[in-house]
Order: structure tokens, then C-alpha cells, then sequence
């Protein structure tokens, strides 16, 4: 009876070792993922900002040729 008791108590200590291990990886990756998100949020955002506009200004518009 004393050796299954152990027997229990020791895996129940490897279970909380191995949960409490799965758990800081979990915490790591997703910081990561928010730090790549970051990322990629601030590269759309140069890439918008240096894309060419389809809209030509006002004052760079030539009149159509019926004019």
C-alpha cells in the first residue's frame, strides 16, 4: 500500500513539474507570436506608407483629351 501511495505521489509530482514546464513554454510562444504580430503590423504599415497612390493629386492631373 506504502508503494503505490509513493508511487502516486511521484507521478503527480512529475505531472505538475511537466505542467508547470508546458506552461512557461505556452507563456514564452505566445509572447513571441504578440511580438511577431507587432511585427508584421509595423512591415504593413511601411508598406502602405511607401506603395504609390492610385490617386494622382489634383494639380499632376492632365485634362482629358475632348478638352
Amino acid at each position: 500500500m506504502d508503494a503505490r501511495i509513493d508511487d502516486l505521489e511521484s507521478r503527480y509530482a512529475y505531472q505538475e513539474a511537466a505542467i508547470e514546464e508546458l506552461t512557461q513554454r505556452v507563456m514564452q510562444q505566445q509572447n513571441e507570436i504578440d511580438a511577431l504580430t507587432a511585427q508584421i503590423e509595423y512591415m504593413k504599415t511601411l508598406l502602405r506608407d511607401m506603395a504609390p497612390s492610385a490617386v494622382v493629386p489634383m494639380e499632376e492631373e492632365t485634362p482629358p483629351p475632348h478638352y
